[in-house]
């Protein structure tokens, strides 16, 4: 983003947007006061607390609509919960990914096999779009059952993937399996971590060339991973800052704070959104690099939600889906990846004397699948305290979450 463009974006969002327009002037800020980027760091932090805050009071949007309603083509919906107006035609979001496909390796003529969810959330629909721009065949997978996916694959010769990595190394044992040959030659891997172990036997075993990506939903691919290591180097656009989470200020190189973005969208403008994750910031010419040159590993997340195999699960999510369970006391979720490659979802539960404790365990999955869009791996049934965490990340968390 270069300063002409962040100033055009500020005055559209002042003009059009009201929740913009209020957070601009309760912090005594006058649009044309933003004219460099460091200027933009005057702007308070807006947080996804606050988004959703914004959108309990004034639904659905929360006025950060910065056009009519009946521009928008296609509504998403993320845990918050929180309503995101899809990318449009001629959004940066499309072009972003469209470049870093091409960047990468991704041809014209590829056929696809997408895996990323098509449901509420905007994931599959981005790189559904992108690879069709780029000239590419897809085939709509989804969160299909894998044997139909196996199947797909195969009979189409799908030579790309994307989704998480731990569903496509799923897939390639199963193949090994049954002796099926799959033609796929690379893959680009988002929405949850992608290990050390998990990208050996992704590269090594199988031989893909793997693309790893960071995105959220509200703002898309943000940056990517080709190679070994944890560090994921910037795209040009969006404008990404790593900031101190209680001053909003940038960090120094080396330093760990909240990834905050903003992005030159005139239907839903994000201007120093705070997405919760947590970040070391790596700039190898402080002061005078591009942002495609700078780079960031992802350590965690702010707050208390966490994610677990690409979707976010927060704590009130689990709460509401227990409190559909007759017999739930009290319970607490516990998140490992034993194997250092699939993440393990455990619910430990006290349950209410005399209760069918089969029942019961059933009854839970369903409730938090349906919720939270995740399936629980296990639930155990002991004494849980009342007073601690509801959601325990017992993982080492690494670059991709």
């Amino acid at each position: 983003m270069n300063e002409e463009q962040l100033q055009e974006i500020i005055r559209h969002a002042y003009a059009n947007s009201p929740a913009f327009r209020a957070r601009l002037d309760g912090a005594g800020i006058a649009p044309d006061a933003i004219r460099a980027i460091d200027d933009i760091n005057a702007i308070p932090v807006l947080t996804k607390d606050d988004a959703v805050a914004l959108q309990q009071a004034d639904p659905p949007f929360g006025g950060m609509l910065a056009a009519p309603f009946s521009a928008v083509s296609h509504i998403f919906f993320s845990p918050g919960p929180l309503y995101e107006p899809g990318p449009e035609p001629g959004d940066a979001a499309w072009d972003v990914a469209v470049r870093l496909l091409r960047d990468t390796g991704f041809k014209e003529g590829e056929i696809i096999l997408n895996s990323l969810t098509y449901h509420l959330v905007p994931a599959g629909y981005l790189f559904d779009g992108a690879f069709t721009r780029l000239g590419a065949t897809v085939i709509p997978a989804g969160t299909g059952p894998a044997d139909l996916q196996l199947q797909m694959a195969h009979d189409l010769g799908a030579t790309g993937y994307v989704g998480t990595p731990s569903f496509l190394l799923s897939l390639l044992q199963k193949a090994e399996e049954k002796g099926i040959t799959l033609s796929l030659r690379h893959a680009v891997t988002t929405a949850e971590p992608l290990t050390a172990a998990l990208r050996g036997a992704l590269t090594g075993q199988y031989s893909l060339e793997i693309v790893n990506v960071y995105a959220t939903a509200e703002l898309g691919a943000l940056a990517v991973n080709t190679g070994d290591g944890m560090a994921m180097r910037l795209l040009p656009e969006p404008l990404v800052q790593v900031v101190n989470p209680d001053t909003g200020q940038p960090v120094g190189p080396g330093e760990a704070g909240e990834v905050v973005v903003t992005n030159t969208n005139h239907l839903y403008p994000l201007i120093r959104f705070g997405t919760g994750d947590m970040a070391m910031n790596i700039d190898p010419r402080p002061g005078e690099s591009a942002q495609e040159e700078r780079a960031i590993i992802l350590v965690g997340r702010r707050g208390e939600a966490v994610k677990v195999r690409g979707m976010f699960v927060h704590p009130n999510q689990l709460r509401f889906a227990a409190a559909q369970v007759p017999g739930v006391v009290a319970f607490q979720a516990i998140i490992t990846r034993p194997d250092d490659i699939r993440d393990h979802f455990t619910l430990r539960v006290s349950a209410a004397e005399g209760a069918d404790q089969a029942a019961l365990a059933e009854g839970l999955k369903a409730a938090v699948q349906g919720v939270c869009r995740v399936r629980v791996d296990e639930v155990v049934f002991g004494e849980v305290g009342g007073d601690g965490p509801a959601v325990v990340d017992e993982r080492e968390l690494g670059i991709g979450n």
